[in-house]
């Protein structure tokens, strides 16, 4: 059952905290100023459009099929939608105008493309092609693939350094994690022994890459070559961490010191002090960590538990659980406005997208927003009209 077909009590509370809601607590914008929230609607073929500023659904965007990921350009007005295709079938980039919000083109790619990254400077995107064993790479300005990259097995997961010179590829079923030269665009590096790889980050000083092996128990820490730490130094496994079971995702702190580790199966986050390689301890969370998002003060790790209607708090200086905010059914993504005053959740069961003021002190989702069919991911861009 969808919550916005809740019973008219709890539709009545929620409009009680909108109206609640006074002026002076939403930040003041000019009026040339827009900011959109974006999410992928994979049963629908779809895009729910939010506007931020008035907090309300703008549209619904028809793209490819099954999308299941999207990005926002870092400088441009543009929005990457990833659209999976159907099964055994090319899937497609479809460019959003975050103007008008339009499909302003479609680049195909390959077999049931998996995840979608930017550069630092948004020129190149980098899509994993998990059927194909290969990572596309797309040139956004000329609108199509200039290179395709093979890769280990079902690549599932990929990220770019932030000096642009390293692609770090997780290949889920290859149990391994391919390291790419951005400029030569050739693999330089595989690293085996991370079961069910899953998900990757880099540090902000580009000198650690770090992947979860979503099949074990463990966070496989490599060290990067070419960072300024380490520039005559090959790429070089640092050590494998014990986490908790099936480590899905990996929440990066904005300052790099820490990561956050969504432990699927063990209903658990583990924390992780990236200089030392260090893992804390592990912390309950809910049912089902899956996505974890920190805020840009690096103080508070918001938590999204799928089989479960909460998002959990942990107080990262204090090292415990703080609380949680009901939500709908199934929160699968995270993301928050530019400002940081509201945390948007996409819930995959319940259909919908909860909106919660993070300037509150008592949290809790002020309203519920329709979606698609299936959500499952989201990015938020903010512009200002010429």
């Amino acid at each position: 059952m969808r919550l916005r077909k809740q019973a008219p009590f709890a539709l009545f509370l929620w409009a009680v905290a909108l109206a609640g809601c006074r002026p002076h607590d939403f930040p003041q914008y000019p009026a040339n100023y827009r900011e959109y929230a974006y999410v992928t609607n994979g049963g629908s073929g779809t895009v729910s459009i939010y506007d931020v500023v008035n907090v309300r659904l703008d549209r619904e965007l028809a793209v490819g099929a099954d999308p299941i990921s999207v990005v926002a350009s870092p400088n441009r007005s543009e929005v990457y939608v990833l659209n999976a295709g159907v099964e055994g079938g090319q899937g497609s980039v479809s460019i959003l105008n975050a103007e008008n919000n339009s499909v302003a083109a479609t680049i195909p790619v390959h077999r049931r493309p998996a995840a979608l990254a930017l550069d630092p400077d948004g020129a190149f995107a980098y899509v994993a092609n998990s059927a194909s064993n290969s990572v596309s790479v797309l040139d956004l300005k000329a609108r199509r693939e200039v290179a395709v990259i093979g890769t280990g097995e079902e690549p599932a997961a990929l990220r770019v350094a932030p000096d642009g010179m390293t692609l770090a590829v997780a290949n889920r079923r290859g149990n391994s994690v391919s390291l790419v030269d951005t400029v030569s665009r050739r693999v330089r590096a595989v690293f085996e022994g991370c079961p069910g790889a899953s998900d990757v980050v880099i540090l902000p000083d580009s000198s650690k890459a770090f992947a979860a092996c979503s099949a074990g128990h463990q966070v496989m820490a490599i060290a990067l070559a070419h960072s300024k730490f380490q520039p005559d130094q090959p790429d070089r496994v640092e050590s494998l961490l014990d986490v908790g079971r099936a480590p899905v995702q990996l929440a990066l702190k904005p300052d790099g010191g820490e990561i956050f580790v969504s432990n699927s199966l063990s209903d658990s986050i583990s924390e992780v002090i990236t200089g030392t390689d260090d893992v804390l301890g592990a912390y309950l969370m809910g049912a089902d960590p899956v996505r974890g998002l920190v805020s840009a003060d690096n103080s508070l790790l918001y938590v999204g538990n799928l089989r479960s209607q909460e998002v959990t708090i942990y107080a990262i200086d204090d090292g415990k659980r703080e609380g949680s905010v009901h939500v709908g059914d199934g929160p699968v993504a995270l993301a928050f406005s530019t400002s940081g005053h509201l945390l948007f959740v996409v819930d995959a069961r319940s259909g919908d997208v909860a909106v919660v003021r993070t300037s509150s002190r008592a949290l809790f989702a002020f309203t519920m927003l329709p979606a698609g069919r299936n959500p499952n991911a989201i990015a938020v861009k903010a512009f200002k009209l010429p």
